[in-house]
């Protein structure tokens, strides 16, 4: 078999920049699912009654659509529906982040019901505020063991991003396609993709771990 990985390192500053742009998208849409779910989901466990419908509606429905239909939709759709065309990685980054904000609520809501019961009654009998409670109580332990399933919304995440392809976001995964249509090398450049993938996870779910388990009697009550 003919093994030529030259295209790769002829190229490897074009991977970079496609990595670069994985990192980035990735970074910015865990920062805006992680603050739209954690809205989301105190909203559903603390706010008024009538916004628990939709705000359910929203997550279940999220969780039931292939985050490749979210993303076509708000290339697509968005711009028929508000005259407005989306660059493509900011397509990207929208819907990456309503479609990871779902799973978010859920981490969250699960966290906060972790909880016991108990010590909210015992915090409000004391005379704390329920937002006191929420903040000094409930979240600082919640936050502890929402952790091992932040890591992996992490890494999904970055894996997500390859999917930001179909609608020609430079990112790793197209610019990889590009060097492979070019190079005629498909197996020795996905291959060298595939390593980068790896070597971006793995240590930073095995460093989320590790911070868990430092970090993991925090969480117990």
């Amino acid at each position: 078999m003919d093994i030529d990985f030259s295209p790769v390192l002829i190229n490897w500053r074009f991977l970079a920049s496609g990595l670069m742009l994985t990192l980035l998208l990735s970074a910015a849409a865990v920062m805006g699912a992680t603050i739209l779910g954690f809205a989301v989901s105190l909203t559903r466990v603390y706010g008024p009654r009538w916004l628990s419908l939709p705000l359910t509606f929203y997550v279940d429905s999220m969780r039931a659509i292939p985050v490749l239909v979210v993303l076509v939709w708000t290339f697509f759709a968005v711009p028929i529906l508000i005259g407005v065309s989306l660059p493509p990685f900011w397509a990207a980054l929208v819907a990456l982040t309503i479609h990871l904000a779902a799973y978010v609520a859920e981490v969250v809501r699960a966290g906060i019901a972790s909880v016991r019961a108990g010590q909210t009654r015992a915090a409000l009998a004391l005379g704390m505020s329920q937002r006191q409670v929420v903040l000094k109580i409930i979240l600082p332990q919640a936050v502890v063991r929402m952790l091992p399933a932040f890591g992996s919304i992490l890494s999904i995440t970055i894996k997500d991003t390859a999917i930001a392809t179909v609608i020609a976001v430079p990112e790793l995964m197209r610019q990889s396609e590009t060097i492979a249509a070019q190079s005629f090398r498909p197996m020795e450049v996905f291959t060298t993709a595939m390593i980068v993938y790896f070597l971006v996870l793995f240590p930073l779910t095995r460093g989320v771990d590790a911070f868990y388990r430092r970090v993991q009697h925090l969480g117990r009550s």
